[in-house]
Order: C-alpha cells, then structure tokens, then sequence
C-alpha cells in the first residue's frame, strides 16, 4: 500500500491528492493547518480507519465510497463560515445527479448537510473551522457502491439506483461542481447560494421533527434564514429558529 498520495491535476481546479489510507481525511487536513503544511485543494482517502460525521458520530467508510475534504481559506469574515456547508451542499448535489441514470431518483437537499435520494441518505457533510487560523475544512462523504445499514436514518448508494459511477467519476465532477458554487458565493455572497439551496431542499413545507440536544419537536420546515438556520413553525404559530440539530421527517 502507497503511503505517498497519487496526484490528480484537472485543467482549472486546485490539486487532489488521493491516498489509499486514511485515520479521515479532516484529520490530516487538520494536521497539515496546524503545522502550517494547509494548502487550497483536496484530500482524498480510498479508505478510511476512523471517519466522522457530524457530533462527532462514527462515519462507515467502506472501500469504494468517495471520502474527500477540501481546504480552503476563504478570507471571509468568520461569521460566514457555516455558509459553505450550503456551498458544499450544492455541489455535492450536482456532482451526485450527474452521475444517477435520468429520471431514476429525486435527489434533495437535506437540512443542514446531507444529500439524499428518494429521501435516503446518500451523502453527508463536515464542515470544520480552525479558528484564527483562517482555515476551513469540508470533509464530504458519498455512498457510491454500498451504504450503511444499522443506522438511525436510513441511507441508499448512487449503485442502488443505477449509478455505475465510480468513486473517482463521483469526485472529479465534485471538484468541478464546488469551484462554480464557491466563485458564486465569493462574487455574490449568500442569497443566490441560500435561493439555489431552497429550490433543492427536502422537506419544505413539510412536517418534521427536530432533534436538539436537551429536547424534540416537531413543526412545519418553512424555511432557511439570511444565515442558514432552520426555520419551523410550531402548532401554536410560533417560528422556532434552529441553528444546529438534526431533523427526521414526520
């Protein structure tokens, strides 16, 4: 097994570097940040021994699923930050219908970073911010040829539908799909990502319910604010914000 990355160089796009092995590779990108080795571009794992996924939940890497992070350094005000989650959202979402045969599945967005296919998990996302350094890392999972079983919510792969993309397909359309969304968010801010993210979201105007850390609820998902939280309408009318949580449809 090579211990040296291969290295994919695509006309216009930063530099991915793809390893055979991985503990994650947010965690090597987080080591490059902190001892100053960060540069822009991808790192790419074709397996991983200790993946994560949000709240610090294990992330199943099966060889032939496409585990990627990209590093950046946005040069934004820190506040905007969670932003990219929908960047990466969007471009996940055009990288993973590119490759499904047409008309085969509905895929959708789902709050705050997951992609889904007729409502089953096929993708989810990491979004990491190393403070003062100026660093963000977007660490992207897709389930390309098998996806997890023994989970809470339930997960298909791209194969299950017909896909016969391969991990590398999956993630040279991901590189490309991200720098358009990115160069729109950086020329024009959020609004157009947050517009374009809405018209892909599951969910909307339906009923769910929200999983916070110390209480549930349900309402109606009426929408994402100017800042990317979630909004739900209670029974009693009331709009609850929610800016971190997980949701489960009703």
């Amino acid at each position: 097994m090579r211990r040296e990355p291969e290295r994919l160089s695509l006309p216009g796009l930063p530099v991915i570097e793809i390893y055979d092995l991985l503990p994650s590779t947010n965690a090597e990108a987080r080591r490059r940040i902190a001892t100053v080795q960060a540069a822009d571009g991808w790192i790419v794992a074709r397996a991983q021994s200790a993946g994560r996924g949000r709240r610090g939940r294990t992330w199943i890497s099966e060889e032939g699923n496409l585990f990627a992070s990209r590093i950046l350094e946005p040069r934004m005000p820190a506040f905007r930050t969670p932003e990219l989650s929908f960047v990466a959202s969007l471009a996940t979402f055009d990288a993973v219908s590119a490759h499904l045969p047409p008309a085969s599945a509905t895929v959708t967005c789902k709050w705050p970073n997951d992609i889904l296919i007729n409502r089953r998990k096929a993708a989810g996302l990491l979004l990491e911010s190393e403070g003062a350094s100026g660093w963000v890392v977007i660490g992207i999972g897709v389930n390309v040829t098998s996806a997890p079983t023994d989970v809470e919510f339930p997960a298909t792969s791209l194969q299950e539908h017909g896909s016969r993309a391969v991990a590398l397909d999956i993630l040279k359309s991901l590189a490309s799909t991200f720098e358009h969304w990115y160069a729109i968010w950086r020329e024009a801010g959020f609004a157009p990502i947050r517009d374009a993210w809405r018209q892909r979201a599951a969910g909307l105007g339906e009923a769910i319910r929200v999983r916070l850390e110390t209480r549930e609820f349900t309402g109606t998902f009426t929408d994402i604010d100017e800042t990317g939280a979630l909004l739900v309408r209670l029974s009693e009318g009331t709009i609850e914000r929610v800016a971190a949580g997980d949701v489960f449809f009703v």
